[in-house]
C-alpha cells in the first residue's frame, strides 16, 4: 500500500509539474522578444504526504531576477510564496526571499511564515506512553544580512521573531504560549560554483543563535549550528555526488517548540515527530543523476543521532535513513530544481516535497 501511495504521488507530481512548465514555456514563447528577460516566473504545484500531516497540496509561485541588471557576478535573486493545506486540517503560508547585491558582496534574506500546525509528539509516561496530538498556531518572521569579508568568506547577522500557541491533546501538558526573539551570528564559507545547483566546491557555515532576556525572552537559551556540505562533479559534470555533515546543539533551557526533530533534510525517512531533543547530529551522502536537462533522480543515505530527549532511551542511538527522489527544473535560465523524496528510517518513513536541493 505504501508503495502504491508513493508511486501515485510521484506520478501526479511529475505530470502536474510538466503541465505547469509547458504552460509557462508556451506563454514565454508567445511573448518572446529580442531582449533578455529581466524576470523569470514559474508556478509549481505542491503535492506531498506526511504521516502526521497526511496529504498536503498547494501552489508555489516564484520569480527569479537580478537586483541590478549590470551586475554580472551576483547570482540571481529569488522570491516566492508557498501556500499549503493538509488533510489533517493544517495550513501554512510562507513568503521567502533571497537577494544578492553588489557583485555578491552582500547577501540578504527575508522569510515569513504563518499557519496552524496539527502534529504529534511522543511522551514516555509510565501510565500511558505513546503519541499525543498537539496543535500550534505559529507566526515567524526572519530577516538577515551577510557581508563578504574576504574571498568566499561571509559574516552575517539574522533576527528571528516567533510566536507559538500550543494546545495538547487531553491536556497532557498545559497550554503553552511561547514568544522568542533570536539573534543569530554566522560565518559562511562558500566556494560553490553555483548557488542553486552546485557541482563543485564547499559550503560551510557556523551559526550561534542566542535568545537573551533583554530582548523579550522569558528564558535565556542558545543554539549552535554547524554545517559542512561538499560537492564532487561526476561524469564530466553532468551528475553530482554531494556529502553533508550537520549538527545542532541546544544550550540552556530549550523550549518544546525550539527542540530539534530527526526528519526533513537531516535525516529523511522520519515524519512521525517521535525522535526529538535538544540537539541532533547527522551525516549523509546523495548522488544526483540527471538523465536530461529538465529532469533527474537522486539516491541518498545517512545516519543521525540526538541528545536531550525527554525519553532517555532515544538519546545517542543510531537513526539511519535511505531513499530516492525525483527532480524537475523549475526555471529555464538557471538550474533550480523542485522535487519529491521518498525515504525509510527506523520504524518510520517519509515523503518530502523539495524546493531546491536538500543541501
Amino acid at each position: 500500500m505504501k508503495k502504491i501511495i508513493l508511486l501515485a504521488i510521484f506520478s501526479v507530481c511529475c505530470l502536474a509539474s510538466s503541465i505547469a512548465q509547458e504552460t509557462i514555456e508556451t506563454i514565454e514563447q508567445a511573448n518572446d522578444t529580442a531582449k533578455v528577460k529581466k524576470v523569470e516566473f514559474s508556478v509549481m504545484p505542491f503535492l506531498s504526504y506526511n504521516r502526521t500531516l497526511d496529504f498536503m497540496f498547494g501552489a508555489i509561485p516564484m520569480v527569479m531576477y537580478k537586483t541590478n541588471q549590470k551586475d554580472t557576478i551576483s547570482p540571481k535573486s529569488i522570491s516566492g510564496v508557498s501556500a499549503v493545506y493538509t488533510t489533517n486540517k493544517s495550513y501554512f503560508i510562507a513568503v521567502f526571499n533571497k537577494w544578492f547585491f553588489k557583485e555578491d558582496t552582500w547577501r540578504a534574506k527575508l522569510f515569513m511564515f504563518t499557519g496552524d500546525y496539527n502534529s504529534q509528539f511522543y511522551m514516555d509516561d509510565d501510565a500511558v506512553p505513546g503519541f499525543y496530538d498537539y496543535g500550534t498556531d505559529v507566526f515567524v518572521i526572519s530577516t538577515g544580512v551577510q557581508r563578504k569579508i574576504i574571498n568566499h568568506l561571509y559574516g552575517g547577522l539574522t533576527y528571528t521573531y516567533a510566536h507559538y500557541d500550543t494546545v495538547y491533546e487531553d491536556e497532557v501538558q498545559p497550554e503553552d504560549i511561547t514568544q522568542t526573539n533570536g539573534l543569530e551570528f554566522n560565518l559562511l564559507y562558500d566556494s560553490r560554483d553555483a548557488i542553486y545547483y552546485p557541482t563543485t566546491g564547499i559550503k560551510s557555515i557556523v551559526k550561534f543563535v542566542t535568545f537573551p532576556t533583554w530582548i523579550g525572552n522569558d528564558v535565556k537559551a542558545q543554539k549552535l549550528t554547524t554545517e559542512y556540505n561538499t560537492y564532487f562533479p561526476m561524469k564530466k559534470g553532468r551528475d553530482v555526488l554531494a556529502a553533508r555533515f550537520s549538527g545542532t546543539f541546544g544550550l540552556g533551557d530549550i523550549a518544546f517548540q525550539q527542540q530539534e526533530t530527526i526528519g526533513n533534510k537531516d535525516i529523511r525517512g522520519y515524519s512521525e515527530g517521535k525522535y526529538r531533543g535538544d540537539g541532533v547530529l547527522a551525516i549523509q551522502g546523495e548522488y544526483r543523476y540527471n538523465f536530461n536537462d529538465k529532469m533527474g533522480v537522486v539516491g541518498f543515505a545517512g545516519l543521525a543521532t540526538l541528545y536531550g530527549s525527554d525519553t532517555e532511551d532515544f538519546n545517542w542511538k543510531a537513526y539511519p535513513g535511505v531513499g530516492v527522489g525525483y527532480r524537475y527544473r523549475a526555471f529555464k535560465k538557471v538550474k533550480f530544481n523542485i522535487g519529491l523524496d521518498g525515504a525509510v528510517g527506523k520504524d518510520d518513513w517519509s515523503i518530502n516535497f523539495r524546493i531546491g536541493e536538500a543541501f
